[in-house]
């Protein structure tokens, strides 16, 4: 009796539900999960019009094309205040160690600033430097990650 019961109970129950991870054929697969960071990055890219800011070789100085991209990118963080910022430096990859170390921190310095003067409040942006350790995109030497929140901006030199 016992086992007639439990041969009907297996028969009643489909077999998606008796095995966990098996879907049946006429199901269509599951939407993939967007990672709520991959989201935030990509409408921060679309909306401040590009994610990386250079500087000259050498130079530590914003260009005006730099102030624009860096005011689109500043626009796109008041409405995001959950989202802080780190600026992170990087030196030119033929200087030594110590002066990619120093022209990093100033570029992150000269970024980081011109952020909180577009009126991000200092405790959303704070600066470190890589130096030649992490080097930025070619040609970049600068990179903002956006962190304690979601989204990535480089903005290199």
């Amino acid at each position: 009796m016992r086992k007639l019961l439990l041969l009907a109970l297996l028969i009643a129950v489909p077999v998606s539900a008796q095995l966990p991870g098996l879907r049946r054929r006429d199901q269509p697969p599951p939407a993939p999960v967007q990672n709520p960071i991959e989201i935030l990055r990509a409408d921060f890219s679309a909306q401040s019009g590009g994610t990386i800011v250079y500087f000259a070789p050498g130079s530590a100085q914003l260009s005006a094309q730099s102030r624009t991209l860096l005011s689109a990118q500043a626009m796109w963080l008041r409405q995001h205040p959950e989202v802080a910022v780190r600026v992170e430096g990087h030196g030119d990859p033929t200087d030594t160690r110590d002066h990619a170390l120093a022209l990093g921190a100033e570029r992150a310095a000269q970024a980081r600033d011109y952020l909180i003067l577009l009126g991000l409040p200092a405790a959303q942006v704070s600066a470190m430097t890589w130096g030649k350790e992490r080097p930025g995109p070619p040609s970049a030497v600068t990179t903002i990650q956006l962190s304690g929140g979601p989204a990535l901006v480089p903005a290199a030199g």
